[in-house]
Formats: C-alpha cells, structure tokens, sequence
C-alpha cells in the first residue's frame, strides 16, 4: 500500500510541476492579465477542474506550493539552537530556506519577477508575505518571552523579510551575482547593524 500511495503523491507533484511551469511560461511571455486558467489548463495538458484541486487562483500558480516553504521555515526556525541570538537564528533560517539548487533558479527567476514586477499580484503578495511575518514573529516572540504581536517580533518580522526581498530584487535584475551571497550579504547588514554606513 504505501508504493501505490508515493505513487501517487509523485504523480501529483508532477502534475501540480508541469501547472506551475505552464503557467509561469504563459504569464511570461504574454503578461499575467491575458492569460485566463483555460490557457492554463490546455498548456499543461489538464482540464480546467484538474487545475482548481492544485490551485485556487491564477496567483497561486505564481507562487507555488507556498505552504510548504512556510512551513520549512518554520522548522528551521523550530530548530534553531537557543544559544544563537534571535536575530541571527531568523537570518540563518532564512538563507536556509531559500538555498535553491542551481537547476531550480531558472524557474525560480521567472517566478520572482512576476511576483516582484507583476501590479496584479501586489496584493496577493501582501497576503503572502504576511504568512511569512507570523511565522517569524511567533519565532522571536517564544525566543525573547513576548507577544507576537508586541514591537520588537513585528520588526524583526518585517525588517528580515524586507533583506530577503531586497537580495531577490537584485538577483532578478543582475543574474550574474548568485542568489545566495546576495540573501547573505543583505541579512548580514542588517545583523550588524549596516557595518557600512559606520565607516
């Protein structure tokens, strides 16, 4: 029984793959706005019922399985020695979850500009990224004995978040520098307080 039943999740997880690649192949080439879940569906080769058990929305394709990568970054963050000081444990988790092996950038890069570039998508992105701030926020919160509601889990939330972002904005428009040292380069700044404008 559990063969035909890893069968089977590989089965979907092709699937819900060729959805994602289609979609964000179309998205691309022809602009998020003109491509309807029929063009979708037809490019990957399913029917339009078939797209709804993976997706809800055109803007869910975009992301992927989202639920998943929160849901890593929970764990990692879960993980987390106690010793290490809170902020650098968020920092770490994040480059962690967003370590991409190289065959998954090119996918990765197209993804990233329509989620950044894409007007139809800022709210959607808002929604998603708010995901992510909880996640963080509850981190810092259980770490330093507060709420997460309180300041301090909010800004760190919001201010990781935003290093992270910063590093992808780069990445995308200069795919020369790896995205690794960019998410590095940009949570280390704000670990240390932006060394650079202290020279």
């Amino acid at each position: 029984m559990p063969r035909v039943t890893e069968a089977l999740d590989d089965t979907r997880a092709d699937t819900r793959a060729r959805v994602e690649h289609a979609a964000l192949d179309l998205f691309t080439s022809k602009g998020f706005e003109h491509v309807i879940i029929d063009d979708v569906a037809a490019a990957a080769g399913i029917s339009r019922r078939t797209f709804f058990r993976y997706f809800g929305t055109k803007a869910d394709a975009v992301w992927g399985d989202f639920r998943a990568h929160v849901a890593r970054l929970e764990e990692l963050l879960a993980a987390t020695e106690p010793q290490q000081p809170v902020l650098a444990s968020v920092c770490a988790a994040y480059a962690a979850v967003n370590d991409y092996a190289d065959s998954e950038l090119p996918v990765l890069r197209g993804r990233m500009q329509l989620i950044l570039t894409e007007p139809a998508l800022l709210a959607h992105s808002q929604l998603r990224y708010a995901d992510i701030d909880r996640v963080v926020a509850r981190h810092v919160a259980h770490r330093t004995g507060s709420s997460p509601t309180a300041l301090v889990p909010r800004l760190v939330a919001v201010s990781t978040r935003a290093a992270a972002t910063t590093a992808f904005e780069l990445w995308v428009a200069d795919e020369r520098t790896p995205l690794g040292g960019l998410l590095r380069d940009s949570l280390a700044q704000l670990t240390s307080g932006f060394p650079a404008l202290n020279e």
